[in-house]
């Protein structure tokens, strides 16, 4: 028998993995298209305005977002900050794109939600070596934790991006609700701040591990009565304590 036709409308499955690309100059968009598409496993779109941006991944939320800082209009940072509050991409892996170097900006860029940082002028080869590695950091680790933690004061469902202190509802920067998961999956394991920021902040050193510090201190001033669940190891790093319901 001849094969069924495909219904109109229905769209193909992929394994592929879809990247949208921000960035308003047309030459590098082609660029990082390019390099992006070259191995045949991506599909990658160009939105070339925040604007765009957030149409097209509200519409089929990308599997990774490279964003450029300097937008017009609606500017990068801003761009991340909407994308972070969207069910749809609060998770999603961004890497920024902008040729802003100094520590400061890029400090902002990652608070602001980033995943990571490169700078222009890059090499084609970083940059898909940096996408690779931000999709391997984003695969589901098997031996996880649940995804709902329950404690004396915190309940943390980390699937619903919804974190509560004694039935209030705690509103967490990304970067903090990442921390926080991280604490939690490795509960009672001491974790030290250099590995804090290579699992959270997805860098060995490109930030001081002062960041880290600043982070764990608002991360607890926030979650109040629950704050003190994450204590601080002496000369090693901190830990979550368990204190199950």
């Amino acid at each position: 028998m001849p094969p069924r036709p495909r219904p109109v409308g229905v769209a193909h499955r992929t394994d592929k993995t879809r990247v949208l690309v921000v960035e308003d100059e047309k030459d590098i968009a082609g660029l990082v298209k390019h390099t992006l598409e070259r191995g045949g496993d991506t599909i990658v779109e160009v939105a070339a305005s925040g604007d765009q941006a957030l149409r097209a991944a509200s519409e089929q939320p990308p599997d990774l977002i490279v964003l450029d800082l300097n937008l017009p209009v609606l500017g990068g940072l801003e761009v991340c900050r909407l994308l972070r509050t969207r069910p749809g991409t609060a998770r999603t892996p961004i890497i920024m794109l902008t040729a802003r170097a100094s520590e400061s900006d890029r400090v902002i860029g990652l608070d602001a939600g980033a995943d990571d940082y490169v700078t222009k002028p890059f090499s084609p080869r970083e940059l898909a070596a940096r996408v690779r590695a931000v999709l391997r950091r984003g695969k589901p680790d098997e031996a996880a934790a649940p995804p709902v933690y329950r404690g004396e004061h915190l309940v943390a469902d980390f699937d619903a991006v919804s974190i509560t202190v004694d039935g209030q509802p705690v509103r967490l920067t990304r970067r903090e609700f990442e921390l926080l998961r991280y604490l939690v999956e490795n509960r009672n394991r001491v974790l030290s701040r250099d590995r804090l920021l290579e699992r959270v902040w997805g860098y060995d050193r490109i930030i001081e591990t002062r960041s880290v510090d600043v982070h764990v201190g608002r991360l607890r001033a926030k979650l109040g009565a629950a704050g003190r669940q994450i204590e601080t190891v002496v000369g090693l790093g901190y830990k979550f304590i368990e204190t199950e319901k």
